[in-house]
């Protein structure tokens, strides 16, 4: 069974969460936490293994909370929500280290899959969170439409080989192994290992944070259409 923690200061939608999420079979909700500093109580005495995070909370916001557990828990899985598509705060939170970002208003099943998904140690990232950290990174990216060139590659991704950082910026396109297998030709079995590396190597925990990354370096600007 995969246990999760639910924290939002609102009840009424930490019941609405409860009967999905309840309702899977593999999935049991262990606890709940109205604020930050409950939730981070809760999870040290339940040790979850992914927690739903609200942002905006009394006492302890949700991405404070979800850096001191992430530090203190490495292994903690952190799905953040919200009720935007992605503000500052959520972004925040996914850089304190979560593993992705849901809606409130997520689908049944969207959110089954996610809980899931980060249960396994993947991330769920999907085309419109990139687009929007794209446009939170704007101030960052070259003047007058410059694309970067090819050559200049930011020292964070100096280790990467050239198929690597193609790879990265599928990545940060939010394409999954097998759409990247089909834009570069190769199987899916070669892809899931130049990701494999191309995590080790950045030295992040799963494919939110290579995105994360591939922002915040420049990278993501050059990332394939």
């Amino acid at each position: 069974m995969i246990r999760v923690l639910l924290v939002d200061d609102h009840a009424l939608i930490r019941v609405g969460f409860r009967l999905v999420i309840e309702s899977a079979g593999d999935i049991e909700v262990v606890g709940e936490a109205g604020d930050g500093r409950t939730a981070l109580e809760q999870a040290a005495a339940l040790r979850p293994d992914v927690v739903l995070m609200d942002v905006r909370m009394p006492n302890l916001n949700g991405i404070d909370a979800t850096a001191r557990l992430v530090e203190a828990r490495p292994e903690a899985r952190v799905l953040i929500l919200t009720t935007f598509d992605l503000d500052e705060y959520a972004f925040a939170a996914l850089r304190a280290g979560a593993s992705g970002f849901l809606l409130k208003d997520v689908a049944p099943v969207d959110l089954i899959g996610a809980v899931r998904t980060v249960a396994g140690g993947e991330a769920v990232v999907s085309p419109r969170i990139t687009r929007r950290m794209l446009e939170l990174f704007a101030h960052r990216l070259p003047e007058s439409g410059e694309v970067p060139r090819s050559d200049a590659v930011h020292p964070r991704l100096a280790d990467l080989t050239p198929r690597e950082l193609e790879v990265l910026r599928h990545i940060a396109g939010a394409r999954s192994n097998a759409e990247i297998a089909a834009h570069l030709f190769l199987s899916e079995a070669t892809v899931k290992t130049h990701v494999a590396r191309v995590l080790a190597k950045l030295g992040v925990r799963d494919r939110v944070h290579a995105v994360v990354l591939a922002y915040e370096t420049g990278l993501a600007c050059a990332a394939p259409g």
